[in-house]
């Protein structure tokens, strides 16, 4: 065995982190492969994303193939490869030079007994949905075994649930238990979030729950309501329809809209306004309205530059609605939801009904004419009796 292989057979098994190769020596092919492990079937794999153009293909490896794999990559297509604190460089001819920092004595994660030991306290410490307790759900969706252990390539999705359930438990007080707390979930998707309230609220909290789920796929609607029959899920359910035009209930406590593009976000934040639901959870995505009216001359230089002008005028989509939310009577707060490193969508708005409006309107209309500004909510509001 070659002095590479010998080393990735120490470092491939559940607990890498990832490996990148890189340095492609032509244009045609992959510029770059990401290996990290995954579980299919109670089984572990290692899935190559490879970047080929503007696409992205994955392959799953066991072990034994794969170091084959990788040692052909870094000798004739590729010119380095990272792994850790490991670099390994590749000359014209193939010849390879193996570096490797020295690990820091204290905190690295790199060195399995620590690192397992760190993530077991860090998940009793601060997970709601423990590892180690098996929850149909989060098998069925491909987060957790059937032992309770948390799929590696899913662990990003598991702490993404657990940090929504905080945010569930911090507005837990605001939920009545004296009548049935009515939940409406738009653009719910795959449902992870749906499921995982549903459990939490009614499975450990013990309240009785009512949570619709609304969403345009058909496919997924239907999927998502086998799966609430299955666990018995009665007062969970799912419906196919649109953000804007859904009248199914008459009184909602609870409205969550995650990642609904758009100005979809606005229709869910109206109607929760309309409904005068007591808590408002949003995770707004694709902000694109106010990116095609922002335009501002002394920030023109700014604008210029396509990427930052996306950005300003998302934070600008999100900080505007929470404004509004303001004045038409809630306490609004802007979170993070997941750490930046995971997605550039992760704000979250958390808005609690007070019945205070805010009088800021002299303030707010000065901040939309001087960047030339109409936002939908902003219109669906007063349309609404409520004026933003």
């Amino acid at each position: 065995m070659t002095e590479l292989k010998k080393l990735l057979s120490i470092y491939l098994d559940l607990y890498l982190h990832q490996i990148i190769i890189s340095g492609a020596r032509t244009k045609e092919g992959a510029s770059k492969i990401r290996i990290r492990p995954v579980i299919m079937k109670d089984k572990l794999y290692f899935q190559c994303t490879s970047t080929v153009g503007t696409k992205e293909i994955h392959e799953n490896y066991e072990k034994e193939p794969l170091l084959e794999h990788i040692e052909g990559w870094i000798t004739e297509d590729f010119r380095q490869l990272q792994l850790g604190s490991v670099n390994v460089l590749s000359s014209k001819k193939g010849k390879l030079t193996i570096k490797e920092k020295k690990k820091k004595k204290e905190g690295n994660l790199c060195d399995k007994p620590i690192r397992m030991e760190a993530l077991s306290h860090n998940r009793k410490k601060r997970y709601i949905l423990e590892e180690g307790k098996p929850v149909e759900f989060l098998i069925d969706l491909g987060v957790m075994t059937s032992e309770g252990k948390i799929v590696h390539s899913r662990y990003d999705k598991f702490r993404q649930i657990n940090r929504f359930l905080e945010f569930i438990e911090d507005i837990l007080p605001k939920l009545t238990r004296d009548r049935e707390v009515t939940i409406l979930d738009f653009g719910c998707g795959k449902s992870y979030l749906t499921f995982a309230m549903y459990y939490y609220l009614h499975e450990l909290q013990q309240y009785d729950v009512r949570i619709v789920g609304l969403d345009l796929k058909e496919d997924v609607i239907e999927k998502c309501s086998v799966l609430a029959k299955k666990y018995g899920y009665e007062k969970l359910t799912f419906c196919q329809g649109d953000i804007a035009s859904y009248e199914g209930v008459d009184r909602v406590d609870m409205v969550v809209t995650l990642h609904a593009c758009d100005t979809a976000t606005d229709y869910a934040l109206a109607k929760a306004v309309a409904w005068g639901a007591s808590v408002i959870l949003s995770v707004p995505c694709c902000q694109h309205e106010l990116n095609r009216q922002i335009h501002n001359e002394v920030l023109a230089p700014v604008f210029s530059y396509g990427v930052l002008k996306e950005r300003i005028a998302a934070l600008m989509t999100d900080g505007l609605r929470a404004q509004m939310l303001e004045q038409a009577g809630y306490d609004t707060q802007i979170l993070e939801f997941i750490d930046m490193e995971h997605t550039p969508k992760n704000l979250l708005i958390r808005a609690v009904h007070t019945g205070k409006k805010k009088e800021n309107k002299e303030q707010l209309r000065a901040c939309l004419d001087a960047f030339g500004l109409h936002p939908t909510l902003e219109r669906l509001l007063k349309e609404g009796g409520r004026e933003a």
